[in-house]
């Protein structure tokens, strides 16, 4: 009999350092594997050159924002480097119900909470080869002073000690290596009896 389509979508959480390269992973991610609904947070942050807003994130200013906290229309949110950052629950649910997966890009307090709320997410944490060449690309990005560099490698080895709490542990050395180890622990995870008990129930 043919397969059908999954009961219920798997919530998949990415995160990394600032500088990791995890836009770029995701990107090239999503290039292959067009079934993934890809999570657009929303933020208090202002766009860097080159973000669009629905596509890069979804920019509001800080009392819309608390607003939503209040109406808890939120899956999580965290307050990073002085912004907010937050997931629609609204959306989430919808994906997931409708047999999608969905991916998350956030950082570390947010994927706590969202594996505390969904304890079957999964989730994936993206290093560079080296803390050194975590440097070198935040320095390449001509983006942030020598003070902000700093803040965000101390922020780095804070979210490094964070890595226990996460189901795998990915590389990006090349971005096209990286995207192949997240898609193959996707089809690792579909796989899951969990995920396929329904292709035998009545047999």
């Amino acid at each position: 009999m043919p397969f059908r389509k999954k009961a219920r979508g798997q919530l998949i959480v990415l995160s990394g350092p600032s500088g990791v390269g995890k836009s770029t992973v995701i990107s090239e991610l999503l290039g292959q594997r067009q079934d993934i609904h890809f999570s657009v947070s929303f933020t208090t942050r202002q766009p860097r050159v080159g973000e669009a807003n629905g596509v890069n994130y979804n920019f509001v200013d800080r009392p819309e924002f608390e607003r939503m906290i209040a109406n808890g229309e939120l899956l999580e949110h965290a307050e990073y480097v002085g912004n907010y950052y937050g997931t629609s629950l609204k959306v989430i649910e919808e994906k997931l119900a409708a047999g999608i997966d969905v991916l998350l890009d956030i950082e570390v307090q947010g994927a706590a909470k969202v594996r505390a709320k969904c304890p079957e997410a999964v989730l994936i944490f993206i290093i560079p080869p080296s803390f050194e060449e975590l440097s070198r690309r935040l320095h390449g990005r001509h983006t942030d002073g020598e003070d902000v560099i700093a803040g965000r490698l101390q922020k780095a080895r804070e979210e490094y000690k964070e890595i226990p709490h996460y189901d795998y542990l990915v590389v990006n050395d090349k971005v096209s290596e990286a995207a192949a180890e997240i898609i193959s622990i996707l089809v690792a995870e579909g796989c899951r009896t969990r995920n396929r008990i329904h292709l035998v129930e009545g047999v």
